[in-house]
């Protein structure tokens, strides 16, 4: 998981779900609400799915687009917006997506742990 200063909170949040359903977690950040170059995460993140240290990555911002576009710099990435379920859908089945992107002001948390799970599963 990565994010900018705009999509932490949303990553704290996330980032307890799959905790609680199992999951292993590698965060490289943002550890605050505190302005940041948020591509520098959101690369971390892809990077960390690339070279197999996690089986897929979720980057997280305000909007989530410009997240997903620092994410799909990384050679081997394949980001996908994703803040409804159809999308998430989509982007698994069709595109086999492996790093998620969803922006902390669009989606409310509950609406993104089911798009979480359900990108997941």
């Amino acid at each position: 998981m990565g994010c900018g200063h705009a999509g932490y909170r949303l990553k704290e949040g996330l980032r307890a779900y799959l905790s609680d359903h199992g999951h292993a977690v590698v965060d490289v950040g943002t550890d605050s609400e505190e302005m940041v170059d948020y591509p520098d995460f959101c690369a971390a993140a892809a990077r960390a799915v690339v070279d197999g240290r996690a089986d897929r990555g979720i980057v997280l911002g305000g909007s989530g687009q410009g997240e997903q576009l620092a994410a799909n710099k990384v050679k081997g990435a394949r980001a996908a917006l994703c803040n409804d379920l159809h999308l998430a859908d989509l982007s698994r089945r069709h595109n086999d997506a492996n790093v998620l992107a969803m922006g902390g002001r669009i989606v409310a948390v509950q609406l993104a742990r089911e798009i979480l799970q359900l990108w997941i599963d």
